[in-house]
């Protein structure tokens, strides 16, 4: 084998296939990423885009969406100890898709979204130690779909969207009380199909779509203090190296989730897509790391359970997915898992 000239000879192939980098034609030395997805057992119910999830405990949740002809009200849970899905009590509100979900310690959230003819507003509470759900108070701001949601400390922050115009509002919803109080905006623009992400305390939005132009910021919320701190952008715009692969990060219909001191991007992007993201707040920088290996997708749906994060449903095109994968960002890539 050759390249530019130089020849590598049996030896020097046993060192490359045994090594953690490798050498490209041009000289340079390209790090191979780190993160393992391992393939699990698909949603028992119906392929689906712009569903809802959320966590409690060990146990991960995904229902409503839009499965190219309906609505979907149903829920489930999967259980990551047994691999399997158990079907749970249907959302009593109408069908839905492009909802927002959240959770406290306890309980799980679901409102706002999309019905076929209205934008939405109502919110419902699921026990799942009763397989229950129940009617709290309206979302505070306008009936709404592609906003995003996140949880502090057991309360919920919901914001942007689209409620027949574009949306950079944030609300804060406490669950002992069942009341929502309107926050500080989110800075920079106003969007839609954003993501977010929670990380020692603190919420983060970005990507997203404004009048057709992809959004390229990164805003960090304190809740203590109701303030938003602006991140380095998530594009190519510095003079320095950091930046440089950041091209791929702005889009829509990524999914956004946290494992531990670190948050996570994957999937969307200016169509469908494939690339996954790390965030370290720590430097302010993000490191991407192994490539979602189920098909490329828009409009899925993410779920944290322990130190590994899951990502499940979404489309391309018509496609639409039921396929559900984990994540280890920390493990080196296992082709044969």
């Amino acid at each position: 084998m050759t390249c530019k000239g130089f020849k590598i000879w049996g030896v020097l192939i046993i060192a490359f296939l045994a090594s953690p980098l490798f050498t490209s034609c041009d000289g340079g030395e390209e790090e191979q990423l780190i993160g393992n997805w391992v393939e699990l057992s698909d949603l028992d119910g119906l392929p689906r885009t712009d569903a809802a999830g959320f966590s409690i405990g060990n146990k991960g949740y995904v229902g409503t969406g839009y499965d190219g002809e309906d609505r979907l009200n149903d829920f489930w849970e999967y259980d990551p100890g047994r691999n399997a899905w158990t079907q749970k009590a249907d959302l009593p509100g109408a069908a839905r898709s492009s909802a927002v979900g959240f959770a406290s310690d306890s309980k799980g959230y679901v409102g706002t979204g999309y019905d076929g003819r209205n934008r939405l507003k109502d919110f419902w509470e699921y026990d799942p130690s009763s397989n229950t759900w129940t009617q709290k108070a309206d979302f505070g701001g306008t009936a709404r779909y592609g906003a995003v949601a996140f949880a502090i400390n057991n309360k919920g922050y919901v914001g942007t969207g689209n409620d027949g115009s574009y949306m950079k509002d944030n609300w804060e919803y406490d669950p002992s009380a069942d009341t929502w109080t309107q926050k500080t905006s989110i800075g920079g623009s106003k969007r839609q199909d954003a993501s977010s992400f929670t990380v020692n305390g603190k919420g983060y939005i970005l990507t997203g779509q404004d009048n057709g132009s992809y959004q390229s910021d990164l805003w960090e919320y304190d809740p203590a203090a109701d303030l938003w701190a602006k991140k380095r952008a998530i594009t190519n715009v510095s003079d320095e190296t950091y930046d440089d692969q950041y091209t791929s990060i702005p889009g829509v219909g990524k999914v956004g989730f946290s494992i531990g001191t670190k948050g996570y991007l994957a999937t969307g992007g200016q169509t469908t897509g494939i690339d996954v993201w790390e965030y370290n707040p720590a430097t302010d920088l993000w490191t991407e790391k192994t490539s979602f290996e189920g098909s490329t997708r828009q409009d899925g749906v993410a779920f944290t359970i322990g130190n590994r994060g899951y990502v499940t449903t979404g489309r391309s095109g018509s496609f639409y997915f039921d396929d559900i994968w984990a994540l280890d960002p920390d493990a080196v890539l296992n082709e044969d898992d």
